[in-house]
């Protein structure tokens, strides 16, 4: 093997009877002074892997200090009849410095880990969050390879818990997976909450867990647990990679099942198998999905054309299942004259300025909206889980339009079922449809907005002197950001205000819908900024959802996300004292200590506003958003003044 000679050293650097760590490509070392000569050993023990660089030199030895073994640190030779020493590299002094011939590192193998991440990148995964860590640094180092290919972003942050809920935030803004990625043990666990929000909200995510090696699993090692079965419960589809396993068919199938499923999938990768060697082909999804945008039957589709056209007051109530469809539920809205309400997941699917447009139903929503479930005869639901916060009447006739056989009628029975893809069967219905069934109420809509806003207008002025009230920050915050923002809301009172009170345009709404997980706020806007839609990112959270993953303002910095994070701050778990109370009880432990969150931006790298007078609002919304790189507004509100 040749080699070459680098230098690791100036003279003086290293003192008498010392050791240090030099890394020299990817040599690591061990480099020793005793006795005055210096030398230069394999960083690992050959024993565990020991940082020998972190050991000490005792009674003329250097010794290992996770088990004490004893190596001369000139040569590497171990002490009596042992010869399992390191390898010991040939050191020379020269006027310049210290220098080691060291062996020409070889061309590096492709391996098993290559394989898999090329193919999840031709299944198109290319943004992964994650944590690299000692059990997925083969996996990790083709992701880094595939990155400086351009294949691929990665983004290291600093809670496995944020990752995963920003790749759920993905997965519902794109509708295809984005991975999270963690170590063994902790590293894994710690992702299962946010996976939890994707499956329950049917996003498709890929997570993808290092392991401990194969023959330490099942043995009690450290951070050695059973994470196919950790995962059992949250994961569609879950497979340890072992040895010899069909590589790409492995990623194949999480990959299509994740995409397919609206689901959650994982991959396990014990740690040796990651960087085994290999030749096989990566692959991808030609061939393997078909079209998914089928028809409904022919007698479901009649039944439902029949009970519109004998309606008077149908209502159209559009879920998160239709997020991509809109344009074809819209167009049947107009040829109805029938008004279009949206599950809190679904805010922003249809604009509040639109004609027939009468907001959020359910317990976060509008009064339009509830009067309109309330008037109607006939209720059209698209790709809507029937969640009770919605509170869609269960005694109306239903005509239920969803892709998923399991939806229909998931809580009760509905009147017609018709199982098809949201898209096609509204263009059908409309196909089928008279040119004008029924009345135009977009008159009535708009005298139902005229009323609430007037209620709103009236609001904005509720001063108790301990903060700014919801209707005033969320009317301001309408009139600031684009028409087009992607807004990442989290969970608690501050969220069912913005619900009520944001009157939408073209936004697009991200939350934590089904398994409503304080927390989602920040992270979730995280995953809107790295899929790279080229528009505006807002979050909004309170101060207790913001408080779980705060340190990911510093990831936000990093990588110079240009998101605006809306923080009300009362310093309490409002929601949590507002239940207590309905529920007869105390307020207990609520009360939060909070820093200035306007100065911690600034201390993580971001850029910090502090709110604490209606007055200062709309110009700290302006600078914020206006920012190039992450910015928290930090507003003083009223728990109170919801």
């Amino acid at each position: 093997m040749s080699s070459s000679s680098h230098k690791i050293l100036d003279h003086g650097e290293l003192p008498e009877g010392r050791v240090t760590t030099v890394t020299i490509g990817h040599h690591t070392l061990a480099v020793t002074n005793h006795e005055g000569t210096y030398g230069c050993l394999d960083n690992h023990c050959p024993h565990q892997g020991g940082p020998l660089g972190e050991g000490s030199i005792e009674d003329g030895h250097l010794r290992c200090p996770w088990h004490g073994y004893d190596f001369d640190p000139t040569t590497g030779t171990p002490p009596g009849p042992f010869n399992d020493g390191p390898p010991c590299y040939q050191v020379e002094v020269r006027d310049d410095g210290i220098y080691a011939t060291l062996p020409d590192e070889p061309p590096r193998e492709r391996t098993v880990s290559d394989a898999m991440v090329e193919t999840m990148v031709a299944w198109g995964v290319d943004t992964v969050f994650g944590i690299v860590g000692h059990s997925n640094l083969g996996f990790g180092d083709a992701m880094r390879q595939a990155e400086g290919r351009g294949e691929l972003s990665y983004f290291g942050v600093r809670h496995e818990g944020a990752a995963a809920f920003a790749a759920s935030a993905y997965g519902k803004l794109l509708g295809r997976p984005a991975a999270c990625f963690g170590i063994a043990g902790p590293g894994s666990t710690n992702l299962l909450t946010g996976l939890y929000d994707a499956k329950v909200d049917r996003a498709p995510v890929l997570a993808l867990s290092g392991q401990v090696p194969s023959k330490t699993m099942g043995r009690g090692a450290f951070q050695d647990l059973d994470l196919e079965a950790a995962f059992a419960d949250v994961a569609r589809y879950s497979q340890t990679v072992h040895s010899g396993s069909d590589y790409a068919e492995l990623m194949n199938l999480a990959c299509k099942t994740a995409l397919v499923e609206s689901d959650v999938t994982h991959l396990v990768f014990p740690d040796e198998v990651q960087v085994e060697p290999c030749d096989a082909d990566a692959s991808g999804p030609t061939g393997r999905t078909g079209l998914r945008n089928f028809p409904p039957p022919s007698d479901s589709l009649e039944a439902a054309v029949e009970m519109l056209t004998s309606s008077e007051r149908p209502l159209i109530i559009v879920g998160a299942g239709a997020r991509h469809d809109m344009s074809a539920i819209i167009a049947l809205a107009e040829q109805l004259g029938a008004p279009v309400a949206t599950t809190f997941k679904a805010k922003g699917q249809i604009s509040d300025a639109h004609p027939l447009g009468c907001g959020v139903l359910g317990r976060s929503g509008t009064p339009v909206a509830s009067w309109f479930m309330n008037e109607s005869d006939v209720i059209l639901a698209f790709g809507a889980s029937f969640s009770n916060h919605t509170g869609i009447s269960a005694y109306k006739p239903i005509i239920q339009v969803d892709h998923d056989p399991m939806a229909i009628g998931r809580f009760h029975p509905v009147t017609v079922g018709v199982l098809g893809h949201v898209g096609v069967t509204a263009d059908a219905l409309s196909a089928e449809l008279p040119a004008a069934p029924g009345a135009d109420r977009s008159v009535e809509v708009a005298e139902r907005w005229a009323i609430w806003r007037e209620e709103k207008q009236s609001r904005l002025s509720d001063d108790r002197g301990e903060g700014l009230g919801s209707a005033a920050i969320f009317a301001e915050l309408t009139s600031a950001v684009d028409n087009d923002a992607i807004i990442s809301v989290d969970v608690g009172n501050n969220t069912y205000s913005f619900g009520r009170y944001f009157e939408v345009d073209h936004h697009t709404v991200l939350m934590s819908g089904y398994l409503g997980s304080i927390g989602f706020g920040f992270a979730g806007a995280m995953g809107a900024w790295a899929a790279k839609t080229g528009r505006q990112v807002v979050s909004v959270s309170g101060d207790g959802g913001f408080g779980q993953y705060p340190m990911e303002l510093t990831t936000a910095a990093k990588y110079g996300m240009n998101i605006t994070h809306v923080l009300l701050n009362n310093s309490e778990l409002g929601k949590i004292s507002k239940e207590q109370r309905s529920a007869d009880l105390d307020v207990w432990q609520t009360s939060l200590q909070n820093p200035n969150f306007a100065s911690f931006a600034d201390n993580c790298g971001a850029k910090g506003f502090r709110v604490e007078t209606l007055d200062e609002l709309a110009p700290a919304l302006a600078e914020a958003l206006a920012y190039d790189g992450p910015a928290l507004v930090d507003i003083v509100s009223d728990a109170a003044l919801l």
